[in-house]
């Protein structure tokens, strides 16, 4: 019986060990998040935020620890009505000049006409790789989930949970992949109407200002952030904790890829890899490569 009770015990060291490079955040914007420009503008409460624009300021967020690989999702509802030259962002990002960054961001529209949906990808400082979207539905009447996945051999990015775009990591052929630099979360929400609608064409309407968007259950099942030494603990197959590691994660499912296929031949309105005019004609390395 005594054997017995030891090895119960060291089992639950292992797994406690096991956990220490990983955090389960839950919903609790108050206890996990900081603000960082806006407090005047900004409600946190439990599982609930709310964002606020108006002439005199926008508000922002951002997790106090960072991560390295996982998956971390927020329900996120969008300005209502005429949001024209506001944008919501929703995004993971390293510091300093060579940071790593990967966007979702929600560009403003006039009355009648759909958000767009905007992601992009920064690897050691260099960015240029939007991809933009339209809303399948309408972002402004309820929440939908959109989840950031990342992993030593892809980032994915999803709406409701179905993938709308893939990077995958080619860093051996000499293509930089974010893997060496933890990234915090952050949201908020502000004004670009020199850019966001229409190229810049359509201003913000403070008239209609308080503009507000809503975020709920955000949550990161993901590798804590420890310094340079969380580059191979939180990349390591071996470590059961590091479930993002599994094989069944390092590319979508059959059916993944039928329902990316649809959002993508449907909803996509700009791809860089497309826009040869842009680069050009010297496209992006990453470019010629299997993403999917």
């Amino acid at each position: 019986m005594a054997g017995l009770r030891a090895k119960m015990l060291m089992f639950v060291l292992v797994a406690a060990l096991a956990t220490l490079d990983r955090t389960f955040v839950e919903a609790d914007f108050s206890k996990n998040m900081i603000v960082t420009w806006g407090k005047e503008h900004i409600g946190m409460t439990g599982g609930n935020l709310r964002l606020v624009l108006d002439k005199s300021a926008g508000s922002a967020i951002r997790s106090k620890v960072a991560h390295l690989f996982g998956s971390v999702e927020m329900f996120i509802k969008l300005v209502p009505g005429d949001s024209a030259g506001t944008v919501v962002a929703y995004y993971l990002s390293s510091t300093g000049t060579a940071h790593d960054e990967i966007d979702f961001e929600f560009l403003g529209n006039a009355t009648g006409q759909p958000y767009t949906i905007h992601t992009n990808l920064y690897v050691q400082g260099k960015g240029n790789r939007e991809q933009q979207f339209r809303p399948w539905f309408n972002p402004t009447t309820g929440f939908h989930n959109y989840t950031i996945h990342w992993n030593p051999s892809e980032i994915v990015w999803f709406v409701d949970g179905t993938p709308i775009r893939v990077f995958r990591n080619y860093e051996k052929e000499g293509i930089a992949y974010p893997n060496k630099q933890g990234m915090k979360v952050f949201s908020s929400l502000w004004n670009a109407d020199d850019w966001a609608t229409q190229g810049g064409r359509v201003k913000t309407n403070w008239t209609l200002a308080p503009f507000v968007a809503e975020g709920r259950r955000y949550r990161a099942r993901a590798c804590l952030w420890q310094g340079s030494v969380s580059i191979n603990k939180c990349a390591d197959p071996t470590v059961t904790s590091n479930w993002w590691t599994s094989p069944s994660f390092s590319q979508l499912t059959p059916l993944q890829l039928t329902k990316m296929k649809k959002i993508r031949d449907g909803f996509m309105i700009y791809d860089y890899c497309k826009d040869t005019n842009r680069f050009g004609g010297v496209m992006p390395p990453e470019c010629s490569k299997q993403q999917f």
